[in-house]
């Protein structure tokens, strides 16, 4: 069934660590071979060996149109045409920034850059030399990117210096980096008190969607902004997979929380690496060639990549457009659910606009501490079942799915068969 892919991929390890160019598509989480993709259309991808699948990957998160969507893929072939990369100003960047920060009332300016990575790493810098301080918070269970600072795990106690999660990371750099349990005030204000006037930033995905889906409660949000106000630090809301793809304005639109900083990706580059940092005009005008606060890229701004964000964003602008994604990703998940409800098993998804995660409890989850990794071989089951009947899923449990525009109800209900036919294989 993946004799292709198998072969591909022992070349693959030839050439890549691990044979991957990004370690989760090695499928060290779940066993076996990845599948390499040849082509994507809709809400379908198909591998080497002709596999086809339901696809709730969507390159993790970036395709909430779909593959291959037309709007898209048109105005892109348009953009080619007249060339790849200038290393200039361009209209198509004005055109984006003016399209979503005439949407977004919770930014003021923005700033291009190549991923969300870059980001967020930017946005720290940026936080750190508005304020003229050096520490910053983050919380367990969010991911931010694989900058050094932010590669950090809790340490032995609260408030403490935090663990580096990956070999390469000097001490000194993480340092400065405080990690702190989600939905928990207290730690946070035992913090700030800590160290008062040393905290430049609080960094936290508002809708956590890296290590599960950890939902959040708009009031710990809202006590994050006022305590970060009251020692004057800024808040920092890491909107990389929220941002366009639960509201317009992201996390932000959804709980109607305006941070000071925030970060995005994927989504506004409609298939295409970018990514993006944004604020409060007197925080981003510290940005060079402006401001002191050093940042460049040489791809910044790419025209293709522009222009396949003003296509996929204008359609997201359309009316009705979350409403009917969450709608479409509600009759999904609900019927998943009431059918594990009536079989009494222990498993259901979670879902927050057109995100839904697989969890094998009935329990509510806020925090990754709460995730039972006893759960995951379970996973790999039902992965591996649905791979089988043509259902594609990130291939790792801590990994949350997509739906797309082009996910209609005739795909979903094909979805859900499938779904429950592999559920029936793992429970009963």
């Amino acid at each position: 069934m993946y004799k292709q892919s198998e072969k591909h991929f022992t070349q693959a390890k030839e050439y890549f660590p691990g044979g991957v160019n990004s370690p989760v598509r090695a499928f060290k989480s779940v066993g076996g071979t990845p599948i390499f993709i040849v082509e994507g259309d809709g809400a379908e991808i198909t591998d080497v060996d002709g596999n086809k699948y339901i696809d709730f990957c969507c390159s993790w998160g970036p395709l909430i149109l779909g593959h291959k969507n037309h709007a898209v893929m048109q105005q892109v072939q348009s953009a080619i045409e007249k060339g790849t990369s200038f290393g200039t100003p361009t209209l198509t960047e004005n055109r984006l920034a003016k399209l979503i920060l005439e949407n977004n009332p919770y930014i003021e300016k923005i700033r291009f850059v190549s991923s969300g990575t870059e980001a967020v790493m930017s946005g720290i810098r940026l936080a750190r030399g508005y304020t003229g301080r050096s520490k910053i918070i983050k919380f367990e269970g969010c991911y931010h990117g694989h900058a050094d600072a932010l590669m950090v795990k809790a340490g032995s106690g609260l408030a403490t210096l935090g663990q580096a999660t990956s070999k390469g990371i000097p001490e000194n750099v993480i340092a400065d980096t405080l990690v702190l349990p989600l939905d928990d005030i207290d730690a946070v204000k035992a913090c700030f008190e800590q160290y008062p006037e040393e905290i430049a930033t609080v960094i936290i995905e508002p809708i956590p969607a890296n290590n599960g889906l950890l939902k959040q409660r708009r009031e710990f949000l809202l006590q994050l902004k006022e305590l970060c106000h009251q020692y004057g630090a800024l808040l920092f809301f890491d909107e990389v997979i929220s941002g366009f793809r639960v509201h317009f304005a992201g996390a932000s639109g959804h709980y109607d929380i305006q941070p000071d900083i925030a970060s995005y990706g994927k989504i506004i580059g409609g298939g295409f690496p970018v990514g993006a940092y944004a604020g409060r005009k007197e925080i981003m005008d510290c940005v060079a060639p402006l401001g002191d606060v050093y940042q460049a890229g040489t791809l910044s701004g790419n025209p293709v990549a522009m222009t396949a964000g003003y296509a996929q964003l204008s359609e997201c602008l359309k009316l009705g457009f979350y409403q009917e994604q969450e709608e479409r990703t509600k009759y999904f998940v609900d019927s998943v659910n009431k059918f594990c409800e009536d079989k009494d098993y222990e498993f259901r998804l979670t879902t927050l606009g057109s995100i839904f995660w697989c969890k094998f409890t009935t329990k509510t989850i806020r925090k990754s501490s709460e995730i039972d990794a006893d759960k995951m071989p379970t996973f790999s089951k039902l992965f591996h079942r649905l791979l089988k009947k043509g259902v594609y899923l990130g291939p790792s449990g801590y990994e949350v799915g997509f739906v797309s525009s082009a996910h209609t109800y005739e795909v979903l209900d094909k979805a859900l068969d499938k779904f429950k036919s592999a559920l029936e294989e793992i429970f009963d």
